[in-house]
């Protein structure tokens, strides 16, 4: 790997290839939604609780200080309002992205969506001027669409992850499959660090806390978690909750312990 993709990657990685990335560049598709309102504010307080990464769109980073977090710039999107939400084109460049400072940039596609050939298209273009520009890219590849019965089936999982990896990206963010041996799967069959996306907003932390273990076991690199942690009641002691688990080796109990929650 040439080096200055690889010196981006070791700010976005701890030495134990792991790593706790929040994206929250749901401004975009959803709109200023609870904890998202105040960039600057939620992102020091996943600074102060020892983020890894944060995913953000180009306006936020010109004017956000992501202190000494890993910034990776979201270069695709689309918002709920248009007549296919899983439709993402692009949005901002990888020259944008340097331009700004990027230790990584990010790209969204659904497979098996409508306008799946548009988003490969996509990927795979950005994966090119990536290792031109020797930038990391973070594939985020979902399973979604008319012919996609069940998000975090396996084998189209799998085929999500693979794909993403196929076409060039560095780190791939996909669905988790529910339990530890099927996503040893996705892992097995996936070339570069699998992590996993937190899904829409949980109940209690343990359910997200279980999940990122369990996928940890697996073979998994860490999580790209959003509204499990930025709509947290305590967004830095989440991410302390998180990093127990992935950079330390916690268990699910010492985590909860560090939210203050009973178990």
């Amino acid at each position: 790997m040439e080096s200055g993709k690889k010196r981006r990657l070791n700010r976005i990685f701890q030495k134990d290839n792991r790593t706790v990335i929040v994206p929250m560049d749901h401004g975009v598709s959803i709109g200023p939604v609870m904890g998202l309102v105040n960039m600057q504010s939620i992102v020091d307080k996943l600074v102060l609780g020892g983020v890894d990464a944060v995913v953000i769109n180009r306006g936020i980073a010109k004017s956000v200080d992501t202190g000494n977090a890993g910034l990776i710039v979201h270069l695709s999107g689309s918002t709920k309002h248009c007549p296919d939400p899983n439709s993402k084109v692009q949005i901002c460049s990888v020259e944008d992205a340097v331009r700004l400072g990027a230790d990584a940039v990010s790209v969204h596609v659904n497979v098996g969506a409508k306008q799946e050939d548009r988003m490969i298209t996509m990927l795979g273009n950005v994966a090119c001027e990536c290792d031109d520009y020797g930038m990391p890219l973070l594939a985020m590849m979902y399973p979604r669409g008319p012919s996609i019965k069940n998000q975090h089936a396996v084998d189209v999982v799998a085929h999500a992850a693979r794909l993403g990896a196929e076409l060039g990206a560095d780190i791939i963010k996909t669905n988790y499959t529910g339990d530890a041996e099927s996503f040893k799967e996705v892992v097995r069959s996936c070339h570069v660090p699998v992590i996993i996306a937190g899904g829409p907003k949980v109940e209690t932390s343990r359910e997200v806390l279980q999940m990122v273990s369990d996928s940890l076991k697996a073979g998994g690199a860490g999580v790209s978690i959003g509204r499990n942690v930025f709509q947290h009641e305590n967004p830095t002691k989440m991410v302390k909750a998180l990093s127990a688990l992935i950079h330390r080796e916690s268990s699910v109990g010492e985590a909860i312990k560090i939210l203050g929650e009973s178990e």
